[in-house]
């Protein structure tokens, strides 16, 4: 399934910065009809709607909180795709003290968060003929790295959840994106002390955007990324994207 953002309307979450500001920006710039800036505080929101009008409508979501979510999803009922951006980073060790309450609040907003948005907003995109969720992961879905082991953690957990969705939303045309950028010029790369290595967040968005023309599930857009999904490829294509029976 490929998916063409020509005069679509769209939703994406964390809308306010980083990738998230970037990728509005660039599916307004590229020919989508609408955006839904969804973000936590909507003046944060006003910016984009001081430079691209009416086309901007802010929203109010907090993935870690269901009635946001909801309520967003009443509101958007013309949504023909969703971009889940948003995300948390908290850049803990197994062995720091403060490990499991790090894992609570990152599996919270980045896992079950993601189930909020799938829930909330999959049969919308049903009855607007199917469309796409897109859901940003990492690179440390696949490969752990010890200084942020808990946000590793839970972008595996959400990875996992977005190879599930692909396979149950596939059933009512919805077409899904597994996004796994490396380092990305945003506050939270710089928080993981990584910017100077980042890149620029558009290639994420013209990743995203390139990928939805192609029919791609895996989209790897930076340098870093490139090389670990290079090597992860084989098992890509022959294991995740592989329908297996459960017998």
């Amino acid at each position: 399934m490929t998916f063409d953002i020509a005069n679509k309307t769209i939703l994406v979450t964390g809308a306010n910065r980083g990738i998230g500001k970037t990728l509005v920006t660039s599916l307004i710039e590229q020919g989508a009809a609408k955006v839904y800036a969804a973000v936590r505080n909507l003046d944060s929101a006003t910016a984009l709607v001081e430079t691209y009008g009416d086309k901007i409508v802010p929203i109010q979501i907090n993935l870690g909180d269901v009635d946001s979510i909801t309520a967003a999803a009443q509101i958007a009922s013309d949504v023909q795709m969703v971009v889940n951006n948003a995300g948390a980073f908290q850049g803990t060790t197994p062995l720091a003290e403060d490990a499991i309450a790090s894992l609570q609040l990152e599996m919270d907003i980045n896992v079950y968060g993601l189930i909020r948005m799938a829930q909330a907003f999959a049969p919308t995109l049903k009855a607007n003929g199917g469309g796409a969720f897109v859901q940003l992961n990492s690179v440390v879905s696949i490969k752990t790295f010890a200084n942020f082991a808990t946000y590793s953690a839970s972008k595996a957990a959400s990875y996992a959840m977005t190879q599930a969705l692909r396979e149950l939303l596939s059933e009512q045309g919805t077409r899904v994106l597994s996004i796994h950028p490396g380092p990305i010029a945003t506050d939270m790369s710089s928080a993981a002390g990584l910017g100077d290595i980042a890149e620029s967040p558009t290639i994420v968005a013209d990743g995203i955007i390139a990928a939805l023309k192609t029919g791609e599930f895996h989209v790897f857009p930076d340098t870093m990324a490139q090389q670990i999904g290079g090597a992860y490829q084989s098992f890509a294509t022959n294991v995740v994207e592989v329908t297996m029976t459960e017998e």
